[in-house]
């Protein structure tokens, strides 16, 4: 306790200062940020394109007319963080298919006016409901003031002003330590962890603290209103620093919620319950699907139930099961699966930690085959966890080996990361794999 106390007199007192030293050094920081993203787009030979709910892919001569990366950022700064969807240019990602379902989706029933949202704008809305719904919400990070490096935050700080959206100093342990400071009196923390890669820096906290916090008091103390944001996942031009799937270690821990959408819609609404969720949480976004993931998104105030998975097809003959940017390759290969008359049964867990294991084991013990995959390493992935519960739940009902499709054991490539993913084509070679050994 004392040493809680301590730190959030740290905070009250450090805060403005850092803040002001914060201000001096962000000029050069963005620069070499901007200067790195632009050389990373500029070794690019392929550019895409989202067009209302599909994704083209044009040649390195094409490319050239294309507006760039940083165009189509100032086009969607002038207008005011609302892109115009037909015309907006995503990141360089020439092996990826936009996820933009167009078909009515039963697990989301009607609630009212909708709007056609990318992954970043949904975000936003999200912590928009947010802040103008709890007085107490504030939301901080590197760069949020500026609406963030992917413009998450875009316009929040002039509306809501600038003690409620703020920067902090380039401190992931600072921001998380904050964070539960601030929730530890009462408040609602939204803290952004500006790349899922930066977050090992904050773990002490995020483990020693946060995930104890309530359990080391026997329920005296709490830091329920903590939700840390971080981007994660593949981008097409990431590499080892700006690309790692760091669920697994997450998920490790007990006293947390770790969280991850597949796109817009679920999005909002699992980011809304995770920030009135009574558990710290974090939420992992998957980067790539930013501006290339386009739905329909309600625009009320409207929760997700945390810890409940969802069948998004239903299927006879082998369970998939993923999270986050990955449905979009496992829905192609069970597109692919389907041509030759095999039915697959494909589910998002969309919260990892508490994990709803009772929706797979029912869909195991029907189809007796499982496929898991992940974009992480395959060693100690959250695969292995589900494959192992699921080896000692439905093992009578098994008809082949769990297969599990994940990324290989090294550090995230950069020019070999096309064959590092764990693609629809390698997904499809297992189900055909578990088929066969079923005969």
């Amino acid at each position: 306790m004392m040493t809680t106390t301590l730190m959030q007199r740290a905070c009250r007192r450090m805060l403005p200062q850092a803040m002001q030293r914060h201000d001096i050094i962000k000029t050069s920081c963005c620069k070499s940020l901007t200067s790195s993203f632009q050389y990373n787009h500029e070794q690019q030979q392929y550019s895409q394109e989202v067009v209302i709910g599909r994704s083209f892919h044009s040649s390195s001569s094409a490319a050239a007319s294309q507006p760039s990366y940083h165009e189509a950022e100032a086009a969607h700064d002038k207008n005011n963080g609302h892109n115009e969807l037909q015309t907006t240019t995503s990141c360089s990602f020439p092996y990826e298919e936009a996820y933009n379902p167009t078909k009515p989706d039963p697990n989301y029933p009607s609630l009212g006016p909708t709007t056609k949202l990318n992954l970043f704008q949904s975000i936003n809305s999200a912590l928009h409901t947010s802040l103008s719904t709890d007085p107490t919400a504030i939301l901080f990070g590197e760069d949020v003031a500026f609406g963030g490096v992917f413009r998450t935050s875009q316009n929040l700080r002039d509306e809501f002003g600038q003690h409620r959206v703020f920067n902090t100093p380039l401190s992931e342990n600072g921001i998380a330590g904050m964070a539960i400071g601030y929730a530890s009196m009462g408040g609602t923390a939204i803290g952004e962890i500006q790349f899922a890669d930066y977050i090992f820096p904050a773990m002490d906290q995020i483990v020693n603290e946060m995930a104890k916090f309530r359990y080391r008091s026997g329920n005296q103390w709490s830091c329920a209103g903590v939700t840390l944001r971080a981007p994660c996942g593949a981008v097409g031009h990431g590499g080892l620093y700006h690309s790692q799937s760091p669920e697994a270690y997450l998920c490790h821990t007990p006293g947390l919620v770790v969280v991850m959408p597949r796109g817009p819609r679920c999005a909002k609404g699992l980011l809304l319950s995770s920030i009135r969720c009574k558990d710290p949480v974090i939420f992992l976004e998957p980067k790539i699907l930013y501006r290339s993931a386009v739905e329909e998104v309600p625009d009320a105030d409207y929760e997700i139930p945390l810890g409940k998975a969802e069948i998004m097809q239903q299927g006879t003959d082998v369970t998939i099961v993923g999270w986050g940017a990955q449905l979009r390759r496992l829905q192609q290969a069970c597109d692919l699966a389907s041509k030759e008359g095999i039915s697959c049964e494909l589910i998002d867990l969309r919260t990892l930690l508490p994990w709803d294991s009772e929706t797979i084991i029912r869909s195991v013990k029907k189809t007796g085959k499982l496929i898991v995959s992940h974009e992480a390493p395959i060693t100690c992935g959250f695969g292995a966890e589900v494959a192992a519960t699921l080896q000692q739940e439905c093992f009578f009902h098994l008809e082949a080996p769990i297969q599990r499709v994940a990324g290989y054991d090294t550090p995230f490539p950069l020019v070999a990361e096309k064959y590092y993913l764990p693609d629809e084509t390698k997904n499809l070679d297992a189900i055909k794999k578990v088929m066969e050994l079923a005969k």
